[in-house]
């Protein structure tokens, strides 16, 4: 299983940042394991675990196909900010819903959350890096509001050179590279937002730095 350990760790953290119970790590491991051996046998998917509070849920469901490049829309949901709960990893969130429909409505493969502020926050789905039209490479800072993703754990680990940093809607308009990360999906390129093309219209070397990082994480 991919970043199993890094998995589990996340969950019992954001427990803990909840006020929750943490469930036990041989727990968290089996769950998954049989949910994974239930769904799949030998062969891949992908298991969600969940944490209840006193249960675990393993909810599987197979890989789809994705597309190499994406395309997203800014949102006009508003991302809400920051919270107690800022950084976890959360479900059925009212905002992501209304973003990822916006994003389906539109055609488009991800939604990106601006704050009442009109400073970016995160994807509806993933968190984002950005390569900026002089060459530096941000991501919006957690004390946004943005779950605290593994993949983006995992770049930042991985490229120091990378700094948090606000940003509006023209900065990502005018980035040379935006590049969404998910533990799962990996580093996939937005090459057009609200249908204009950004950059050249293709996945640069910022995508290809990030996607050769998450692909050899353990």
């Amino acid at each position: 299983m991919i970043c199993l350990a890094r998995h589990v760790r996340r969950l019992r953290r954001d427990a803990a940042a909840l006020g929750l119970a943490q469930p036990e790590e041989s727990d968290c491991e089996r769950t998954l394991a049989e949910a994974a051996a239930a769904a799949f046998g030998a062969g891949d998917g992908i298991v969600r675990l969940e944490w209840r509070g006193s249960r675990l849920v393993g909810r599987p469901r197979a890989l789809g196909e994705e597309p190499e490049t994406w395309s997203a829309v800014l949102a006009s949901t508003l991302h809400p900010g920051r919270s107690v709960t800022a950084g976890v990893k959360g479900i059925d969130l009212p905002h992501v819903a209304r973003a990822r429909d916006e994003a389906r409505a539109a055609g488009a493969d991800e939604a990106i959350l601006l704050d009442a502020q009109g400073r970016v926050v995160e994807g509806a789905r993933t968190n984002l890096l950005i390569a900026l039209a002089d060459g530096a490479v941000v991501t919006p800072p957690l004390a946004r509001g943005a779950v605290a993703g593994l993949a983006r754990e995992i770049v930042l680990e991985g490229a120091r050179s990378i700094r948090e940093a606000d940003l509006g809607r023209d900065e990502i308009l005018a980035a040379r590279e935006v590049v969404a990360t998910n533990a799962v999906r990996g580093a996939r390129p937005i090459v057009a937002i609200d249908g204009a093309e950004l950059g050249d219209g293709r996945a640069g070397p910022l995508a290809r730095r990030l996607a050769e990082l998450l692909a050899n994480a353990e």
